[in-house]
């Protein structure tokens, strides 16, 4: 083998191992950035969950207070009958 052909393979050798370095970068870089972005889509997940946890509670105390004012209104209705019975 003459002299320019080993440093021909050795410059492709030097090439490769540049393209080994800057693809193990970018490897790094990605899984970095794929972490981030699935602590950020649990972030969001447990903003939604709460959200709907409050939403839930809201509509059970709006359900709750719409059958107490039905109970009431029973009440009184009930009340208004006997007095006009009474009076009547």
């Amino acid at each position: 083998m003459t002299e320019k052909m080993k440093d021909d393979m050795d410059m492709k050798i030097i090439g490769m191992n540049e393209k080994i370095i800057e693809t193990h970068r970018d490897v790094r870089w990605i899984c970095r950035t794929l972490k981030k972005m699935k602590e950020t889509d649990e972030n969001f997940e447990n903003r939604i969950r709460n959200l709907e946890g409050w939403r839930a509670e809201k509509t059970g105390a709006e359900r709750q207070m719409g059958g107490i004012c039905a109970g009431l209104s029973g009440i009184v209705g009930g009340v208004v009958a006997w007095l006009i019975q009474l009076m009547g």
